[in-house]
């Protein structure tokens, strides 16, 4: 299975929501394959289609320990949402170099299509839940960094632009 490139920040990809899946499909069973190919390549723990270039809502999500454990998301959305926050250091192969410390909810239930194109409601908690998140935020057309207070996300754009 091939590793996909990263769409490299500030491309306007990555500030356009994603279209929806209509129809689980070959096609999007050998782009997760690519995504889980690319996400463990990285290593990184979750992947979102916007991120390799695939404008469709599809996500992939392996916060195990062993790997091997993905979960395969077509137009996944949060349900619900726990009031207590878990905090965890964010970063995006997008963006490479820098990251930033965010608290999401530690908890959540989020609605997909699975990869037999079933309507799944999955419990998701700690680093799984910190990761559909991120991953939904990039299908919404938003980086980690839009989370961060303005002076925080200026300081930090303006560190990568001289990286770069």
């Amino acid at each position: 299975m091939p590793t996909r490139p990263f769409v490299m920040w500030p491309d306007k990809r990555l500030r356009t929501p994603a279209a929806p899946v209509e129809a689980i499909t070959d096609e999007i069973r050998a782009t997760w394959d690519d995504m889980i190919e690319t996400m463990d390549a990285m290593p990184g723990v979750g992947l979102a289609g916007p991120q390799i270039g695939v404008m469709l809502r599809l996500a992939v999500v392996d916060a195990s320990d062993e790997r091997g454990k993905a979960i395969r998301m077509a137009n996944p959305e949060i349900l619900h949402a726990s009031v207590k926050l878990r905090a965890h250091e964010e970063a995006s192969p997008n963006l490479l170099g820098m990251s930033a410390g965010l608290e999401r909810p530690r908890a959540v239930t989020v609605r997909y299509l699975d990869e037999a194109g079933e309507e799944v409601e999955k419990d998701l908690v700690g680093l799984w839940a910190t990761s559909v998140q991120h991953q939904i935020d990039h299908l919404n057309g938003r980086m980690y960094f839009d989370n961060l207070s303005k002076v925080k996300r200026s300081m930090l754009l303006k560190k990568a632009q001289k990286r770069r």
